[in-house]
């Protein structure tokens, strides 16, 4: 399940627990200020107890059902997210810097700094999760081919195939065109060249 429509349920749930809360304790509220008015004087404290609770404990039991609902939601939030999205979806590849490889053996020759310019193929399956990975390495390899063959080779389900190359269109590393039935998938210029 996405964070969003996550977010949109359990503000919604909340939202209803505030709203019956808050009507609870307002029909609580007129139901003890219609007897005291009917009573009167005659009315001790003792005599208030049988006709009901106070009205403070529905409101005090409404914020305490918002804030467990809240709070464990709060929570198990994180563990909610796609397995598709993954932190790496989120790094942009010109703030990357470049990397410098170090050598184990001090006697090498000396690392020299790899160009993110130069490949920039390996540097994008790199940054991606496995699963996109799986995707878009058969496109880079043999451009043009088709959905179905991509899901054969990636061992994906339909839907998950459609899903990832979906992603990985709408971010630019690639792109389809309908062929028939089913679309072909080409890698993006950058990523061609």
């Amino acid at each position: 399940m996405n964070q969003r429509p996550a977010d949109i349920v359990v503000g919604v749930l909340l939202g209803f627990v505030l709203l019956a809360g808050g009507l609870l304790s307002w029909r609580a509220y007129q139901q003890r200020r219609a007897i005291e008015q009917s009573m009167g004087p005659m009315m001790d404290s003792s005599m208030g107890a049988i006709h009901g609770p106070d009205p403070l404990w529905y409101v005090v039991g409404t914020l305490l059902v918002a804030g467990s609902i809240g709070g464990i939601y709060y929570v198990v939030r994180g563990n909610l997210i796609d397995s598709t999205t993954d932190s790496a979806d989120h790094i942009d590849p010109d703030q990357v810097s470049e990397a410098t490889p170090t050598s184990i053996d001090d006697d090498a020759s000396p690392a020299t700094p790899i160009n993110p310019e130069s490949d920039p193929q390996a540097r994008v399956l790199d940054l991606l999760p496995d699963d996109e990975r799986r995707v878009l390495e058969p496109v880079l390899n043999s451009p043009g081919i088709t959905q179905i063959e991509l899901r054969d080779r990636s061992e994906f389900s339909k839907s998950k195939v459609s899903q990832t190359v979906s992603s990985l269109e709408e971010r630019g590393l690639l792109y389809r065109e309908r062929q028939g039935r089913t679309y072909r998938v080409y890698p993006s210029d950058d990523l061609q060249n």
